[in-house]
């Protein structure tokens, strides 16, 4: 077999991983889309301040110790303990529940009616006040995650593609782990929205509010839970992120990934951001490892934008999206 097929299908594997990863994070706008015709723009940043607090609960450090020192002169930097990964990822979900009743209860609730250019510029400065209040609570610098992860090559994977293709495949534990967990949580959100009862309730309120309230529905309550879901994933791939690249402020950008995926597999669907997710994550590793050298490289970060402006041309409602029909 030619090697530069064997290197197309290493890049391919690499791509589906990455994929789905991407389709996790977007999953997080689809949920709060549906259930609230809100398009999130603070998903990002809620990955960002999951994964900041993870880290800050896990090494005991004080939320808002440089606040409290400059206001009061002490020297109070952390509580001293460690806490083991899995009672600071449920400690961090119970943070996230609360951050999504606060958004519901001081912010939604009082836009509920308003145009969908608001509630989108709602969610732009609530982006802005959950970074800032990332770095008043946890401080700005770059932070190490370790919740036990494995890294490293995945010595199996590598010992298997040599013996079939002479060649060994180059695959982090870490990314495979990540594909795992974002499939089977793909995998679960989608069975929580098709067949539970508070998953029909969300659809139903998605499709009308007034009348999901009249058959007895709280928009109250949807919301919230939508909210503490997106969380969830936020949390999630904020942990898959952050224990990749470290804790940082540019964490809050892989949102802008999901945008691409959005708008090819449609705002309103569960499946199309699977789908999305998986074409962009082949899409632009095979794009730049075919075309990244004739074209000066780093074409990962603009592919996307161009197929997703390609798509808006075309077929705007997305690959799985509902197509808009408007009667004069």
């Amino acid at each position: 077999m030619p090697d530069q097929v064997v290197y197309a299908m290493e890049v391919t594997l690499n791509g589906l991983m990455a994929g789905v990863l991407y389709a996790l994070v977007a999953l997080g706008f689809v949920l709060i889309y549906k259930a609230s015709g809100i398009f999130n723009y603070a998903q990002g940043v809620m990955a960002l301040f999951a994964a900041m607090t993870l880290v800050g609960i896990m090494d005991g450090q004080v939320p808002f110790s440089h606040l409290i020192n400059a206001l009061f002169g002490t020297e109070v930097h952390h509580f001293g303990w460690h806490l083991p990964g899995l009672l600071a990822i449920l400690m961090t979900m119970a943070v996230m529940v609360a951050l999504a009743w606060c958004v519901q209860q001081f912010v939604m609730r009082h836009l509920v009616g308003q145009e969908p250019i608001i509630l989108f510029m709602a969610t732009i400065g609530l982006a802005y006040f959950l970074e800032g209040l990332s770095d008043l609570m946890w401080g700005s610098e770059i932070k190490k995650l370790d919740v036990g992860l494995p890294q490293g090559i995945n010595e199996a994977l590598d010992s298997v593609t040599y013996d079939i293709f002479g060649y060994g495949f180059f695959i982090d534990n870490l990314d495979v782990v990540a594909t795992i967990i974002a499939a089977l949580l793909v995998i679960a959100l989608v069975a929580f929205s098709q067949y539970t009862k508070e998953g029909r309730a969300m659809r139903a309120v998605a499709d009308d509010h007034q009348a999901a309230l009249s058959v007895g529905i709280s928009l109250n309550f949807i919301w919230v839970m939508v909210w503490s879901v997106a969380g969830f994933v936020a949390l999630v791939a904020g942990i898959m992120w952050g224990t990749k690249s470290g804790v940082q402020f540019s964490l809050s950008l892989i949102a802008l990934k999901a945008l691409p995926v959005l708008m090819l597999g449609g705002f309103t669907s569960i499946p199309g951001a699977i789908v999305g997710g998986l074409i962009i994550g082949v899409g632009e590793k095979l794009f730049d490892f075919m075309f990244g050298p004739m074209l000066g490289g780093a074409t990962e970060n603009w592919f996307a934008y161009v197929l997703a402006l390609i798509f808006l041309v075309f077929r705007p409602q997305g690959l799985f999206g509902e197509k808009i029909i408007e009667r004069v």
